[in-house]
């Protein structure tokens, strides 16, 4: 039996519009859900294995490429055993700061499940049915579903590995039990008949490790009671969501799963109460699909559930405006603005096709057009890296699945300018609709958003959409990359982003250190964005300083022009010390060849070559990085290069970038 520890109700713009669209009274919504949702047999949108013309290998409801190449890694997995996440690999976690090792087997048996899954819906043969059962009962004998970096075992009862009696609720549970439940929902019959008692057991550990602790303990801090809501909040609730509205299927549970149900609505009210107006997501665009777009997949699912009685996404501004963030955070190709723990090019295996159904849901036709843009004939439709509701989704889609099938490829929008002004960012290029010339991505903001790099006032420039001027973006996680240690990761830190350095001093965490007075400009010919940085740095005699980043259109110039005022260096009445040197740097992609005042770099990809120039007097130094975690190598290769401009002394400085076209008798 699931009990409920009252908290203060919330009633957001998401509890109001569903209450009128049931006609419950206002704070009552929970009494009219019981009536509102489906059955559990019919409140998934994937069908049962039981329907064929959905399963078959020979049905025109599934993606055969998608399929074969499921079926392929399925059949290779037979050879091998389980991935096992062993308690040494989860103690790391608090020995050395390790969290891949464990994650990663963790990681790995999931997946293999999902394809076992997939083969047993296709072919329903005993052998998938069995492995499939494998993989059920090693989760349900994982002694914790929780990620051992989240869990609070250690501070709650002083123990290095989860404590069993008392289960953290997690991302790492979430998907579990999500997985667990479109297994439930996909290969029920099969289940019954082979293994008779196994998916009571399912629902028993699913209960226990999530659906009562997330009734019972309201103080997670994901729930975002404090105000402060992120990502976690739509991605663990939507799982709960799932679980809940498929394993609550007995006729004596029935107001459990409704109560299950309010509470979701009401924590992922508070998510969406917290999006801003322009729909942005200040830990950018790597967390949009783990954040909002993990809200619009719950509210889908939850539009299904009712029979298309609760349906918000095209009805709440800061729901429809969300789904435009991806593609106004585009460069060109794979490459992607990357504030905050992002990657400038993350994996294409992203869940196109929720991105797909929301344009869709809200109208939005550059969102489906950029979604469209990556259905490829040939490639398979989604991936079981990002969950086995997410593939299932993908895999039955049929305007999905059809989407690649024109004649010619899907264009993305790529628009010449964007200004989202509750993150402070501006996106801007030379010509919309084309990837071709430059792009600038300039922000203000804090040095306490989610995910929080410092890094106000940084900048990036990308040549035909291939980065440039970078943010190096995040390292593979560790313990210290979300405790008080985060910032001796030398990618958090303003000294590796694209910003000044005042009188050795860089910009340290927290909110007061923020841009002020922002001014955006947009123009047919100009798009310019410029912030006050001086509260960003604690500097001894800093009184402004002031940073501009301009595209010109017609000169196709980046400007970034700085001035500041410093007030006279005096340390100490009897013993002076030299100034601390004041610099502007600049974080580059690809071979830097330095000259005086200038610096030419050939980019990443064979992009076209960028010339940088600075006043000629200013001393310029190079810095190589070298890169030996595969997060950053993957990205951007065997290193970065910081290039150093010394302004001690000065009180302006302008930096143009320009593409380097070639010259009679240039041997390029």
């Amino acid at each position: 039996m699931i009990t409920s520890k009252e908290t203060q109700p919330f009633r957001g713009p998401l509890t109001a519009l569903f209450e009128e669209q049931t006609t419950a009274p206002v704070g009552r919504l929970g009494l009219v859900l019981p009536t509102v949702l489906l059955p559990a047999a019919s409140c998934l949108p994937v069908p049962p294995a039981t329907v064929r013309e959905a399963w078959s290998a020979m049905a025109d409801g599934v993606d055969a490429v998608t399929l074969a190449d499921i079926l392929t890694r399925a059949d290779r997995d037979l050879a091998m055993d389980w991935p096992t996440p062993l308690a040494s690999s989860a103690a790391r976690v608090h020995r050395d700061g390790n969290r891949d090792v464990w994650e990663a087997a963790a990681f790995a048996r999931q997946h293999r499940l999902s394809r076992a899954a997939v083969a047993a819906a296709v072919t329903l043969d005993e052998r998938w049915i069995d492995e499939v059962a494998d993989g059920i009962v090693l989760l349900c004998e994982q002694s914790s579903w929780c990620w051992p970096a989240h869990d609070d075992s250690k501070r709650a009862h002083g123990a290095i590995l989860a404590t069993v009696t008392d289960p953290y609720l997690d991302l790492g549970a979430g998907e579990v039990v999500g997985q667990l439940a479109w297994i439930d929902q996909l290969l029920a019959d099969q289940l019954d008949a082979r293994y008779p008692g196994l998916r009571a057991r399912m629902r028993h550990e699913a209960s226990t490790r999530v659906l009562a602790p997330f009734v019972n303990r309201r103080d997670w801090h994901w729930l975002g009671l404090d105000g402060d809501v992120h990502n976690w909040s739509p991605w663990i609730q939507g799982n709960v969501l799932v679980a809940a509205l498929r394993f609550l299927d007995a006729p004596t549970e029935r107001a459990e799963r409704a109560k299950v149900v309010e509470l979701v609505i009401e924590g992922i009210d508070r998510y969406v109460a917290a999006l801003p107006a322009d729909g942005a997501i200040d830990e950018g665009y790597s967390y949009w699909w783990n954040g909002a777009c993990r809200a619009l997949e719950a509210l889908d699912v939850l539009t299904y559930a009712t029979g298309g009685r609760l349906d918000a996404a095209a009805l709440i501004p800061a729901l429809r405006e969300t789904v435009a963030f991806p593609h106004r955070m585009h460069l060109g190709g794979a490459w992607y603005v990357n504030h905050a723990d992002g990657q400038a090019r993350p994996s294409a295996d992203q869940p196109w096709h929720s991105l797909f159904r929301a344009a869709q849901r809200v109208g939005d036709p550059a969102a489906l057009a950029h979604a469209a843009s990556h259905r490829v004939a040939g490639r398979p439709v989604a991936s079981e890296a990002e969950g086995l509701g997410r593939l299932l989704r993908g895999l039955t889609d049929p305007a999905w699945i059809a989407a690649g099938e024109a004649d010619l490829p899907v264009t993305p929008p790529l628009p010449a300018a964007v200004w989202l002004a509750s993150v402070e960012v501006l996106v801007a290029r030379e010509h919309g609709g084309s990837s071709a010339g430059l792009t600038v991505a300039a922000k203000g903001g804090s040095n306490d958003e989610h995910h929080n790099h410092n890094d106000v006032g940084s900048f990036l420039v990308a040549a035909d959409g291939v980065p440039v001027i970078v943010d190096a973006g995040r390292p593979t996680y560790t313990l210290a990359t979300f405790g008080p240690d985060r910032y001796s990761t030398w990618a958090m830190q303003s000294t590796w982003h694209n910003v000044p350095e005042v009188r050795g001093v860089p910009q340290p965490a927290g909110r007061q250190y923020a841009a002020a007075a922002v001014v955006a400009d947009l123009t047919a010919d100009r798009s310019a964005l410029s912030v006050d940085l001086t509260a960003a740095y604690p500097a001894p005699g800093l009184v402004s300083w002031r940073r501009t980043v301009q595209l010109d259109r017609g000169a196709a110039l980046v400007t970034i022009a700085d001035s500041w005022t410093l007030e006279p260096w005096e340390h100490g009445s009897a013993l002076r010390t030299a100034e601390p040197p004041t610099s502007v740097r600049l974080l580059l992609a690809g071979d830097v060849v330095l000259d005086d005042g200038t610096a030419l770099i050939f980019p990443l990809e064979g992009g076209p070559p960028v010339r940088l120039r600075w006043p000629a007097q200013i001393p310029a130094i190079l810095t190589m990085r070298p890169l030996d975690d595969p997060m950053l190598s993957d990205v951007w290769g065997k290193s970065l290069t910081r290039l150093d401009l010394d302004v001690t002394g000065r009180d302006t400085i302008s930096v143009t970038v320009a593409r380097d076209l070639p010259t009679t008798g240039d041997e390029r």
